[in-house]
């Protein structure tokens, strides 16, 4: 499949070098105008810096060196007034530029001007929605907004927003792509924060609050974070450890919270409540935020445990017994 990106962009390089990697040819358009030396420079750069990437994971021991030469030979890199030749017979386009509206606009009509009539388009923003966004293209049905998290060519996510406008088999088509290159994808409705940013946001705030009431120092958190929530959520999602330890618990430590610092934002939401009064408290009742009754319980908990173990191994974080 024939991959291309309007924007030569940390992002649109980050898109090719995984594209590339599996197997695809892919043409980075750039999306401002500059002089043939201008050009050139940015050129060199950006593949400088997708063959970097490999050469990292290549030295790391990800895959052989060898195909390092291959990889690169199935990128191009164009400069905006060769817009149609980038994009010719491009099944999917990227769109990689600055978060501003008038880039995303300019970048839009570039892709209805010149794009193949069945292409879809991709906008990669991390802020502005698809539902605003679809206006700004004479082919919303062909349009979604497909959110990578950076490094795009190593983290394996990549969230799906489609417009109410979007043609469903658009974002089935996008999402068997995206899995075909050991991408990750998940859909969510147009809402500020998408998924991982908006549980990101509240993270990292609250963290920076720890450090600026001197509840601990900097280290110590990022510390908290790297050896219990990091390992503890690479195994179970978030919603998946409310079912395991309980919903009730969660209910309950947020009551507590929301009591003794006189926040807000520690107040649980509805859902929370209502599924602890109505008896969906997880593993223990059968149901929760998943449903396990008709599934085997403690296949579930010893599956989980035992990807931990495995984890903690890998790391060098599993201590043998003392003999």
């Amino acid at each position: 499949m024939r991959l291309a990106c309007i924007g030569a962009g940390r992002m649109g390089r980050g898109i090719a070098h995984a594209a590339a990697y599996a197997g695809h040819p892919v043409a980075l358009l750039d999306a401002k105008p500059r002089d043939a030396a201008g050009f050139e420079a940015l050129k060199a750069e950006a593949l400088a810096e997708v063959e970097s990437g490999l050469s990292m994971l290549a030295g790391l021991g990800a895959f052989d060196a060898a195909a390092i030469p291959a990889i690169m030979a199935r990128i191009t890199i164009h400069p905006l007034d060769a817009a149609a030749e980038a994009l010719e017979g491009a099944e999917i386009v990227f769109e990689g530029v600055p978060e501003t509206r008038v880039a995303k606009a300019d970048a839009f009509a570039l892709f209805d001007r010149v794009a193949a009539p069945g292409a879809i388009l991709a906008s990669t923003t991390s802020t502005m929605l698809s539902t605003e966004l679809a206006a700004l293209t004479t082919r919303p049905a062909q349009f979604l907004n497909a959110h990578w998290l950076n490094p795009a060519f190593l983290v394996p996510l990549v969230e799906l927003s489609p417009s109410d406008a979007t043609d469903p088999e658009v974002t089935a088509r996008l999402k068997g792509f995206l899995e075909s290159v050991g991408k990750v994808p998940v859909t969510c409705r147009a809402a500020p924060g998408y998924i991982v940013p908006r549980i990101q946001v509240l993270a990292m705030n609250e963290a920076a609050r720890i450090v600026e009431e001197g509840v601990a120092s900097a280290e110590d958190v990022d510390k908290a974070v790297i050896y219990g929530f990091g390992l503890r959520f690479a195994v179970l999602g978030l919603l998946e450890f409310v079912d395991w330890g309980g919903g009730d618990i969660l209910a309950y430590a947020s009551r507590y919270m929301t009591e003794a610092t006189g926040e807000p934002r520690y107040k649980a939401p509805e859902i929370v409540e209502r599924n602890m009064a109505e008896g969906r408290i997880g593993l223990r009742t059968g149901q929760g935020f998943y449903d396990y009754r008709n599934r085997d319980a403690e296949a579930f908990r010893r599956e989980k445990l035992g990807a931990f173990v495995q984890m903690l191994q890998r790391q060098g974080l599993m201590q043998p017994p003392v003999g």
